[in-house]
């Protein structure tokens, strides 16, 4: 398959910021069953950018605006190749061994409802890895309905699974913390999801992946009760939203900002 992506992102400011500087992982590698045809990033004629790869070995670029201005606006256009793996994710280089993804962080530090939710899941499984995976991601989506609006990037797992409420950040985030409370590594992970029908969507897709002993690294989203398939592009992954999270930065001045962000994934025409 042949997935094209259109995402834009825009912040404005009240007023002139002096100075930005924006963490982007925005650029997908490749990798088994991903293949990336194509892919440009469109920065502001006042800033610059330098490449390079984060801790993870993901995909880092440093944006720059060293000048005053009002407004940040990045576009990224690609295309990228895919094949169903299965689930089974596999990258030309790990940086960590899994169990490096035991540790918790301050977005999935598990609460007693999470150890709760993790021990049921163990109890109704086979006791293998696997199961209990497969088993945690049908309890953490039951448990969590999909509802825009009631969390933010901020949001804690244990906060989100009392809520009741989120989006696939949280079901990310729960499914992570009772992994890891289980002794199964797991990690976040942001990219694209082509849902069969071209759309425009609101922000970018996020899921986790769980380390099985005998298998090795398995996707789980949660939110669509699935592992991964070729609809999937995966760009970044690390123990949270905020090692992984598309954009990031910080500025000097600016006062109140507002953000837009438009993103298309479609299937695109294949190349002969």
């Amino acid at each position: 398959m042949r997935i094209s992506i259109e995402h834009e992102t825009v912040y404005r400011y009240a007023e002139p910021a002096s100075y930005s500087i924006q963490a982007l992982h925005l650029k997908p590698l490749d990798m088994a069953g991903q293949k990336v045809v194509s892919w440009r990033l469109q920065i502001p004629a006042n800033a610059s950018l330098r490449e390079t790869r984060d801790v993870y070995g993901n995909v880092l670029q440093m944006l720059y605006v060293e000048r005053p201005h009002e407004e940040i606006a990045l576009k990224v256009t690609g295309e990228v190749e895919t094949a169903d793996q299965n689930g089974l994710v596999v990258l030309s280089q790990e940086r960590f061994a899994p169990t490096f993804y035991l540790r918790q962080t301050a977005l999935s530090t598990p609460d007693e409802a999470v150890i709760a939710l993790a021990e049921r899941a163990r109890v109704e499984s086979d006791r293998s890895p696997l199961d209990i995976a497969h088993r945690l991601m049908e309890k953490v989506r039951d448990a969590l309905d999909y509802q825009v609006g009631e969390t933010n990037a901020a949001t804690t797992a244990a906060e989100a699974l009392m809520r009741g409420a989120g989006v696939c950040q949280d079901h990310a985030h729960v499914f992570i913390a009772a992994a890891r409370h289980l002794g199964i590594p797991a990690r976040y992970v942001s990219g694209y999801l082509w849902p069969d029908a071209d759309a425009h969507h609101e922000a970018g897709h996020a899921w986790a992946e769980a380390h099985v002993e005998g298998l090795g690294w398995v996707g789980f989203d949660v939110a669509n009760r699935i592992c991964p398939t070729a609809n999937y592009v995966r760009v970044a992954s690390g123990l949270d939203y905020l090692e992984a999270a598309p954009v990031r930065g910080l500025r000097r001045g600016g006062g109140a900002e507002t953000l837009e962000v438009h993103l298309r994934v479609a299937e695109a025409a294949q190349q002969q």
